[in-house]
């Protein structure tokens, strides 16, 4: 189907509607099924994957189609093509979408719902970093649950070098992820860094050659789909910080625990269904 609202247009690109995308511009974010995997694709012919305001707000949506697909377990994060992950935010749109205070505010709060969609997923979300992971490409990789690289990844948070301001949910995530010392040796240094020095500083979890990449993030998301669901979505959620032991009740109470015993004693691997 198409729809002309909030600026994007969203068309199916098969018969059985498995794959859809937002345009706005010249950028667009498109979300494929793949037997368990979710893609979500950054798509801007010409600018590196450069991420939009239009795009930021399609994420949301396009994480919940995704979700209602009861085929996919996990969520993947992947630049298109050969331009790398993400080049960062826009920088073309800047003087409209980030120009004055109501702008920013704007802009920021739609990074945040995007970055949440993510977070507050019930599914794992693994970003495949190739090439430029840059800025907001970099700051939206922090909310994927694991990161693996290429060896030609490049990474870099320039906004000491723009005079843009960094929310601060972004700057607790890099803390999160690498630690007080390295966050700011990031952000006052604006600097850019290697993918083994990424790995080694914990940004991300594995380094893998260029042309294995691909094969390296589909073989984790098969591990990872091959799991419980319902045992993946408590430790996420606690993981997160929720203590919500209903989360832990719903795994002892699932027929995915049956299964899980029945396999064990029958020494075979277990088939589970997410209920």
């Amino acid at each position: 189907g198409a729809s002309g609202s909030a600026g994007y247009w969203m068309r199916d690109r098969s018969p059985t509607g498995a794959s859809t995308e937002r345009r706005a511009g010249t950028g667009r974010v498109v979300a494929a099924a793949d037997g368990a995997i979710g893609w979500l694709s950054f798509d801007s012919p010409g600018r590196r994957n450069a991420v939009s305001l239009a795009m930021w707000e399609a994420i949301p949506g396009l994480v919940g189609e995704l979700e209602a697909d009861p085929r996919i377990r996990v969520l993947a994060l992947r630049g298109a093509g050969e331009e790398g992950f993400a080049s960062g935010a826009d920088i073309s749109e800047f003087d409209t979408v980030r120009h004055g205070p109501g702008a920013a505010a704007r802009y920021e709060e739609a990074f945040l719902r995007a970055a949440n969609a993510l977070g507050d997923s019930r599914l794992p979300v693994v970003a495949m970093i190739r090439g430029g992971c840059v800025g907001g490409g970099l700051a939206i990789a922090l909310w994927a649950d694991l990161r693996l690289a290429g060896e030609d990844a490049v990474f870099s948070i320039p906004a000491a070098r723009l005079g843009l301001g960094l929310a601060p949910e972004a700057c607790d995530r890099l803390v999160g992820t690498v630690g007080e010392p390295r966050a700011k040796e990031i952000l006052f240094t604006a600097g850019r860094f290697d993918a083994r020095r990424a790995e080694a500083i914990g940004l991300v979890h594995r380094v893998v050659p260029p042309a294995d990449l691909e094969s390296a993030v589909r073989e984790l998301c098969g591990t990872l789909a091959a799991n419980a669901p319902l045992t993946i979505r408590a430790a996420k959620s606690f993981l997160g910080g929720s203590r919500d032991p209903g989360l832990v009740r719903a795994c002892f109470e699932s027929e995915d625990w049956a299964e899980g015993r029945s396999a064990f004693a029958q020494k075979r691997r277990p088939e589970f269904r997410g209920r």
